[in-house]
């Protein structure tokens, strides 16, 4: 079972700019698909962005595409998540998660889950 510890979230202001980290501990992470979805209050589960086990394919729900860039170092089982040009409705709590559905978005194929972090955008 892989293991997921994400940090990096935080307060910032609209405009502004933050980098998640995703550590992994385990052998399969570099067999799986990485992806990061959110969750605000009163708000489902929402894909953010994804990357393929190879690194080699990213994709990205429209509201962050231009502003989000997800990457991975499978070296050294990190995954992050550079957001940039934040706005106030990307206020939620993150989680990174590994797949072995390569190229899936959706929550229900993710089986490794991180504690979540709460990034605030202030406007």
């Amino acid at each position: 079972q892989v293991q997921l510890v994400e940090s990096g979230g935080g307060l910032v202001q609209a405009g502004g700019s933050l980098r998640l980290s995703c550590a992994a501990s385990g052998r399969t992470f570099s067999s799986k698909t990485m992806a990061w979805f959110r969750q605000a209050p009163g708000k489902g589960r929402e894909f953010v962005a994804g990357i393929s086990w190879s690194g080699g394919w990213t994709f990205y729900a429209d509201s962050v595409k231009g502003r989000i860039t997800i990457s991975r170092d499978t070296a050294k089982k990190m995954g992050y998540l550079q957001m940039n040009s934040l706005k106030p409705e990307d206020t939620a709590v993150y989680y990174c998660a590994l797949s072995g559905a390569d190229g899936s978005r959706w929550s229900s194929d993710f089986d490794s889950w991180d504690q979540g972090t709460q990034v605030t955008v202030s406007s």
